[in-house]
């Protein structure tokens, strides 16, 4: 995981991954366990055109949702395994967010020590 991936997923969770072996492996060994369905991906294809289009096509300035000809998107089949390469990244990430929230459900900071993000907190917008 590059550090641009790390500072996507927001300070306490960037934190984990980025201090934790154990955190990582688990968020990754949750990425493979994840099963993207071939209509998800397909899906996800229809939906997001822009993201498809060809180098040519960009130049040009095609607009993906009007006017586009077919030969200005890039072949599905060229892209499947990216598109369930993210889908299954993201799956794995919110799984991985479902853990953490339950393995610090219970976590109770020292007085002055609580996460200024921390929403639980009463005064959660405070800052050190």
């Amino acid at each position: 995981m590059d550090e641009t991936d790390v500072a996507d997923l927001g300070s306490i969770v960037a934190v984990v991954l980025a201090y934790s072996p154990a955190a990582r492996a688990l968020l990754d060994r949750l990425t493979d366990e994840q099963d993207v369905s071939q209509a998800a991906v397909r899906d996800y294809y229809d939906r997001n055109r822009d993201r498809f289009l060809t180098r040519d096509a960009l130049r040009r300035g095609v607009d993906p949702y009007g006017g586009a000809a077919p030969a200005d998107f890039l072949p599905y089949a060229d892209v499947r395994e990216r598109i369930t390469h993210r889908l299954r990244q993201a799956a794995g990430r919110r799984a991985f967010f479902a853990w953490l929230d339950r393995a610090r459900a219970d976590v109770v900071y020292a007085a002055g020590h609580e996460h200024p993000g921390d929403p639980s907190h009463p005064d959660h917008e405070h800052r050190h």
